[in-house]
């Protein structure tokens, strides 16, 4: 993808993507102009009439009620951007704050802000010159939307503030903008309360989530199979008559991976038919599917809620096409919140369940006949041990991450906001999260590779051998320990990256 054009209709997930994860231009259909156009004339005539109407001639939040004379409204929209700049702690990540800034050039080309087209061009033109404002961590409650870190990119756009260096650094944004050869913008009434009332922040985080997840559940099946293939489990849990009957669509779709995973082994076919192999396997791989599964159905109405947020105006006051300029709760972020929450504690599960299959490919008395924590001389080696050490610590940490952000709300503005989302905070937080569960199915990927390894010299699953390929570079074959640390750091590559899933769809066709 190229470009991206903006219409008054919305945009797409993968749009965001694209721009935030990319250098993808930006542009504004002429119907999106139009649109701005005819939303502007309107608040410009309320302005000409004198009528009290929130944003445009009266202070914010506690000062709703303070009138404002005429000739200080522009000043009012400055003083709005450079007072709600008040955030602190580390910058946000430059993907994060390029899908804010899309997705405020979004909801302001619905038509309903009242700002004049060259706000929105500003933005855009911020983006495609691959000026990234400087956005702390901290300042968003998510209610009235993520006002501090949305002021901290319209403060870039009025020349002021900061933004990130190539290396990260913290620079002014002035001279950025002159070696752009971009101009500051002039704020006129309304136009700096429509730049920061919004769900941009927080909907941007879950976009991004909702993509590593969607990919991250997937990698979670295929490291769960080659666990249960190096554990000698049975494929047979997994077989589509069993999830027919029970018939979560997230569950079949794993269930299907999980099945097709383990095709075309030796070492699945080695012990078939003994008569002495377990009945059952043990939840963490029996019921690898059911939790995966039940992950993929929350992630389908993180999606759902994200898609609606794309099409929603989020600002407050909106302005109605009848010439009506109403206030609105719309820009409060509980939507997003509860999706982020709930899809938390399903990324936590995933990899807690995955941490228990390590815990097994480990243990000389469950893993069926492997050495102890998959070292050839355990004594003088302790192999993996630690790794799974490592692992524990993650699942504990994200069983603390999994708590919702979203029941937490403290009253602000006088007791005027007096019940906040949180949604900011349950994004941020979910992508920790996921970025735990990558390292989690990480540890999988390099035991389940090491417990196949050990099981030589019967030939693997397709998916085996694909993983031992990515892996083999960087951890060598099974021996003497050496140290795990970049062994690890290369298995969050693989887990992360789309390489090992497209090898393995190479040669079973495409996973669900």
């Amino acid at each position: 993808m190229s470009t991206v054009t903006v219409l008054p209709t919305g945009i797409s997930p993968a749009d965001v993507l694209a721009v935030a994860r990319g250098h993808t231009k930006v542009v504004l259909d002429t119907s999106t102009l139009e649109a701005l156009a005819t939303s502007r004339a309107i608040v410009d005539g309320i302005e000409r009439a004198g009528r009290p109407v929130y944003g445009v001639s009266t202070g914010f939040g506690a000062l709703a009620n303070t009138f404002v004379a005429p000739e200080r409204r522009a000043e009012l929209q400055h003083a709005l951007i450079r007072s709600h700049a008040a955030g602190v702690g580390a910058p946000m990540p430059r993907e994060v704050v390029r899908a804010m800034m899309l997705l405020r050039v979004r909801s302001l080309a619905l038509g309903h802000s009242g700002v004049r087209p060259l706000v929105a061009q500003g933005l855009v033109d911020l983006l495609n010159a691959d000026i990234t404002p400087w956005v702390p961590e901290h300042g968003s409650l998510g209610a009235s939307g993520d006002l501090a870190p949305l002021a901290h990119c319209a403060l870039v756009l009025l020349g002021e503030g900061w933004v990130l260096g190539p290396a990260g650094e913290r620079l002014d944004a002035g001279p950025a903008l002159r070696e752009a050869g971009l101009a500051p913008v002039e704020l006129a009434a309304k136009e700096g309360l429509a730049l920061i009332n919004g769900t941009d922040g927080m909907l941007g985080m879950l976009l991004l989530a909702i993509d590593d997840a969607a990919h991250l559940f997937t990698m979670a099946d295929i490291t769960a199979a080659l666990a249960i293939e190096a554990m000698l489990g049975s494929d047979r849990p997994f077989l589509p008559e069993l999830h027919a009957i029970r018939p979560h669509p997230g569950q079949a779709v794993s269930a299907a991976n999980i099945h097709r995973l383990l095709q075309s082994s030796n070492i699945m076919d080695s012990h078939r038919d003994d008569v002495a192999h377990a009945v059952q396997d043990a939840y963490s791989m029996r019921c690898a599917p059911q939790v995966a599964g039940a992950a993929r159905d929350t992630l389908a109405f993180a999606g759902t809620v994200a898609e609606r947020e794309l099409r929603s105006v989020v600002d407050n006051p909106v302005v109605l096409p009848d010439g009506r300029v109403e206030s609105t709760g719309n820009f409060h972020g509980a939507p997003l919140g509860f999706a982020a929450d709930f899809l938390a504690i399903a990324a936590a599960e995933v990899g807690a369940i995955a941490e228990r299959r390590v815990d097994r490919l480990l243990d000389v008395c469950r893993s069926r006949d492997l050495p102890a924590f998959l070292t050839p001389d355990p004594g003088v080696n302790s192999g993996l041990m630690i790794a799974q050490y490592t692992a524990a610590g993650i699942v504990a940490e994200n069983r603390r991450l999994a708590a919702p952000a979203s029941v937490d709300s403290l009253p602000t503005s006088g007791m005027q906001e007096d019940h906040v989302s949180m949604g900011w905070a349950a994004t941020k937080k979910l992508r920790t999260v996921l970025d735990n569960l990558t390292s989690l199915l990480a540890v999988e990927l390099l035991a389940g590779v090491r417990g196949i390894q050990l099981r030589a010299p019967l030939v693997p699953s397709p998916a085996g051998r694909a993983a031992v390929a990515a892996l083999v570079g960087v951890a060598g074959e099974p021996g003497p320990d050496i140290f795990l640390a970049p062994v690890m750091e290369a298995a969050r590559d693989t887990v992360r990256s789309r390489a090992l899933r497209a090898a393995v769809e190479r040669e079973i066709g495409p996973l669900g």
